[in-house]
C-alpha cells in the first residue's frame, strides 16, 4: 500500500506518521510542499510498486525520510534520530525507504524516548528540491520563549549542514513586520526573510502552537519542507524592575552570578550579605543607606545608587560623616587617587587586612560535622553576614581600583601622551596571586561546587607569562616617564597616580579572592542540614535542600515534591536571557552610569558585538561558549572563552584561551582583572554574547575598543 501525499490528509497519523500527516494537511491547504508518496506503518510494498510511485512523481531525485508515529510531537521531535537519504535516484528509492525504515532499531532512538520508538515508522519519499538557499525558522524564539518574533537561519544550497550542525549560517530575526539581519551570510534578501516568517506563522495558524519548519527556495518560491511543534519551549517572560530606577544584573553581587540564584541562597544567604554589607557600610560610613536588590525571573537585580529620598535623613544620621566618605571613596579614587587614599582607603584597606579577613578565616576554619540544626543555621548566618562585611569593603576598597584606571586613562589622553593602555600599566604586578584557593567558586550561590570539590587543577602560565607582561609594564612606564621629561609636575603626578592605581588593582584581586573563604564551610553547612532533612523524611535526597526556603528548613512534613518542582523551574530559568539592565535610569546621571559601567550598546551592527574593553589587544579564534564547570573540558589552546560571567574558579581556563568576552562583568570584574594579568584581549558587559556566539565560529576580540567582530 502507497499513500500519494496529495490524498494523505484524509488518513490518520497512526498510519502515515506526524510528519507526513503535517505535511499533507498543509499541502492542502495550498502551501507550495514537494510532491512525494507516504508509504505507510507496516506496509510492505515491492520494488515494483515502489517504482511506479517514483515514476508518477516524474524524473529527477529524491528525498526519503522518516515518518514515525512518535516523530515530530509536542513532547519528543526525535530530530535527526532516523535515518535521512538525500539526492536518491529512482532506482535507489525502495533501497533507501527500507533503510531508513530499519533505523527505527538504532540504540539512538530507543534511548531518546524509551518504549515510543516502537509504534511505528512510516516513510515518506518526495520530490528533491533544487535549492537556491535553505534553512530553518521558529516561530518563538527557543532560548527566550519570546513569541513576537521569528528566528531565521539560511544557508546556500541544501539546509543539510545546517541542520546537521556543520554550517551555523545566516540569520534573521523578523518582529512585527521589522526584519533585522543579525548574523550576516549574503544569503538572503530582506524579503525573502519577510516571506519565509510569513510561511512559518501560517503554519502555526493552521497547526496550532509554536512551530519549527524547514523551508528552501527554488525558483524565487519558498516551498515548505517539514513542520513540528517546538518541544521544550520555555514560557515568556516579563522583566518588570522590583521598583523604580534602574536595575542591573552585573552589579556587585551580581557579577558572580552568572546563573539564576537557587531558591535557598536567595531566601537566606541574600539577605544574611546584605544585613553583613550594611554592617560594614554603618561601621565605615555612620549610617547604613539601603541598596535594594530583587529577584527577578530568579536572575538577582539591584539598584547602583540609593534612592534620593533617603540620603538627606541618612547625612543627619551619621552626623556629617556620610557626605566625606562619600566624596572620598566615590569621587576622589577618580581625580585623585592618592589623595583618596591618604584620606579614607588606606584606613580601611588596614582595618580589612588586619581585623576583618582574619576574623573571617578563623570562622571559615570551624567545623559542621556532629551539630545540630540550630547551631548549623546559627553558623551559616554568621558566615554570611561576615562575607557580607567582606563584600562592603570590596565594594568601597577594591571598587576604587577601576576608578583609578579611569583616572590614570584620562591622565594619559588629556596629556597626549602615547605608549601602553593603562590596562597594560596595572598588569603584570608584584603580588598578584594566579593560583586557584580551594575556596574559589564558579558561582557566589552555593548550590555549586567550589574548585576544591570540582578536582580542576589550577592556573598555568597563560599564552602570556608573568615575566613578559611584567616587561611590558615596566617598558610603558619607562616610556611615559621619558615623555613627561622636563615637565616635573606632570612627571610626579603620572608616578603617584600610577603608583597608587597599581596597588588597589592588587588589592582588588586579594580582596575579590578572599570574598568566598566561608563557601567550603557553607555548603557543608547546607549539606548537613539536608542530610538531617532527609533522615528524618522531609527530603528524599541532600541536595534538594537548596530547592527550600530558609522558614521550610524548620517545618516538618516532606517537602521534596515541591523542591524538585522548583529544581525543574530553576533549570528553566537558566535557559532565559536575562537583560543586564531593566526598569529607568535616573534622569541625571542615568546615562552616565551606563556609560561608565560599560552598558550602552551604542554602535552595534549585524556583523559585531559591543561592550566594555576590559584588557588590551586584539586576538582571533573559535567561540567556546562555556556555562559551568561541567564544559570546562570542552576548551582548547586558542579558544575565545565566551561566557555569561566568570569568577575565580574559572581561572585555569584563561591560561588556555586566546580572549575571553562576557555577557555581564564591568572593569572590577573577574573577567578583566584576569585577562590583564594574562595578557589576553577581553571585552565584558556584551549582554548577550552567549545567544548570538556559537562554538566553532570565528571571531576577533578587540578589547582595546570594546567590540567582538563576528
Amino acid at each position: 500500500m502507497i499513500v500519494r501525499l496529495a490524498d494523505a490528509a484524509a488518513y490518520g497519523r497512526s498510519l502515515i506518521g506526524a510528519k507526513a500527516a503535517n505535511l499533507a494537511t498543509l499541502a492542502a491547504t495550498g502551501l507550495l510542499v514537494p510532491d512525494g508518496f507516504v508509504v505507510p506503518v507496516d506496509a510492505d510494498p515491492s520494488p515494483d510498486e515502489v517504482r511506479r510511485a517514483v515514476g508518477h512523481l516524474g524524473a529527477g531525485r529524491f528525498a526519503v525520510r522518516s515518518s514515525a508515529v512518535a516523530e515530530d510531537l509536542p513532547e519528543a521531535s526525535y530530530a535527526g534520530l532516523y535515518e535521512t537519504f538525500l539526492n536518491v535516484t529512482p532506482g535507489e528509492v525502495a533501497d533507501a525507504a527500507q533503510r531508513c525504515r530499519a533505523s527505527a532499531g538504532a540504540g539512538r532512538v530507543a534511548a531518546y524516548h524509551h518504549g515510543d520508538a516502537g509504534r511505528g515508522v512510516a516513510v515518506l519519499v518526495q520530490r528533491m528540491v533544487d535549492a537556491d538557499a535553505a534553512g530553518v525558522a521558529f516561530t518563538a524564539d527557543p532560548v527566550t520563549g519570546a513569541r513576537d518574533e521569528v528566528l531565521i537561519t539560511a544557508v546556500r544550497g541544501l539546509g543539510e549542514s545546517l541542520v546537521s550542525g556543520q554550517a551555523v549560517g545566516e540569520e534573521w530575526i523578523v518582529r512585527r513586520g521589522h526584519v533585522e539581519l543579525t548574523r550576516p551570510g549574503e544569503v538572503l534578501e530582506p524579503e525573502q526573510a519577510r516571506a519565509i516568517a510569513g510561511l512559518a506563522r501560517r503554519v502555526q495558524d493552521l497547526l496550532g502552537g509554536p512551530q519549527d519548519i524547514e523551508w528552501a527556495i527554488e525558483a524565487g518560491r519558498v516551498h515548505l519542507l517539514q513542520a513540528r511543534p517546538m518541544t521544550a519551549l520555555p514560557e515568556p517572560v516579563t522583566w518588570q524592575p522590583p521598583g523604580g530606577g534602574l536595575w542591573l544584573r552585573n552589579f556587585r553581587i551580581g557579577e558572580w552570578l552568572p546563573d539564576p540564584v537557587t531558591p535557598l541562597f536567595a531566601d537566606w544567604l541574600l539577605p544574611r550579605m546584605d544585613e553583613g554589607f550594611r554592617e560594614g557600610m554603618r561601621d565605615t560610613a555612620g549610617v547604613a543607606v539601603p541598596f535594594h536588590y530583587g529577584v527577578v525571573n530568579g536572575w538577582y537585580y539591584t539598584r547602583p545608587t540609593p534612592s534620593l529620598r533617603h540620603v538627606p535623613a541618612a547625612v543627619l544620621r551619621s552626623r556629617g560623616r556620610l557626605p566625606a566618605f562619600m566624596v572620598n571613596a566615590l569621587v576622589r579614587p577618580g581625580r585623585d587617587p592618592a589623595a583618596a587614599d591618604r584620606a579614607l582607603l588606606g584606613r580601611l584597606y588596614r582595618r580589612w587586612h588586619d581585623d576583618l579577613l582574619p576574623a573571617y578565616r578563623d570562622l571559615a576554619g570551624r567545623r559542621a560535622d556532629g551539630l545540630p540544626a540550630p547551631e548549623l543555621i546559627e553558623l551559616v548566618d554568621q558566615i554570611a553576614r561576615t562575607a557580607g562585611r567582606h563584600l562592603w569593603y570590596l565594594a568601597v576598597v577594591g571598587g576604587a581600583a577601576w576608578k583609578m584606571e579611569t583616572c590614570l586613562a584620562r591622565f594619559l589622553a588629556r596629556r597626549r601622551l602615547t605608549g601602553v593602555s593603562a590596562q597594560t600599566l596595572l598588569s603584570g604586578l608584584p603580588g598578584a596571586d594566579r593560583s586557584v584557593p580551594a575556596h574559589a567558586v564558579y558561582s557566589l550561590d552555593w548550590y555549586h561546587p567550589t574548585a576544591a570539590e570540582s578536582g580542576l587543577p589550577g592556573a598555568g602560565a597563560g599564552p602570556c607569562g608573568q615575566a613578559e607582561l611584567e616587561n611590558r609594564r615596566v617598558r610603558g612606564e619607562r616610556d611615559y616617564r621619558d615623555q613627561l621629561t622636563g615637565r616635573p609636575r606632570l612627571l610626579a603626578a603620572f608616578t603617584t597616580m600610577t603608583e597608587t592605581a597599581q596597588r588597589y588593582a592588587v588589592i582588588r584581586e586579594r580582596q575579590a579572592r578572599e570574598l568566598t573563604v566561608g563557601w567550603p564551610l557553607l555548603r557543608e553547612c547546607a549539606r548537613r542540614i539536608g542530610q538531617l532533612l532527609t533522615d528524618d523524611g522531609v527530603l528524599e535526597e541532600p541536595d534538594e535542600v537548596f530547592f527550600l526556603t530558609r522558614s521550610e528548613i524548620g517545618q516538618s512534613g516532606p517537602h521534596g515534591a515541591v523542591a524538585r518542582q522548583r529544581r525543574i523551574a530553576w533549570e528553566g530559568q537558566r535557559r532565559l536571557a536575562a537583560p543586564l539592565t531593566i526598569g529607568t535610569p535616573p534622569p541625571v546621571i542615568g546615562r552616565h552610569l551606563l556609560r561608565t559601567l560599560g552598558l550602552t550598546r551604542a554602535g552595534r551592527t549585524a556583523d559585531t558585538l559591543t561592550g566594555q574593553g576590559a584588557s588590551a589587544g586584539r586576538a582571533t579564534g573559535p567561540v567556546r561558549v562555556i556555562h559551568g564547570a561541567e564544559d570546562f573540558g570542552d576548551v582548547r589552546p586558542g579558544d575565545v572563552l565566551v561566557a555569561r560571567a566568570t569568577a575565580p574558579a574559572w581561572t585555569p581556563l584563561f591560561a588556555t584561551v586566546t580572549a575571553v568576552v562576557t555577557d555581564g562583568g564591568t572593569l572590577a570584574a573577574h573577567a578583566s582583572l584576569i585577562a590583564r594579568e594574562y595578557g589576553i584581549p577581553a571585552v565584558v558587559a556584551t549582554g548577550d554574547a552567549t545567544l548570538r556566539l556559537r562554538d566553532g565560529q570565528i571571531v576577533t576580540v578587540d578589547g582595546t575598543q570594546g567590540i567582538v567582530h563576528l
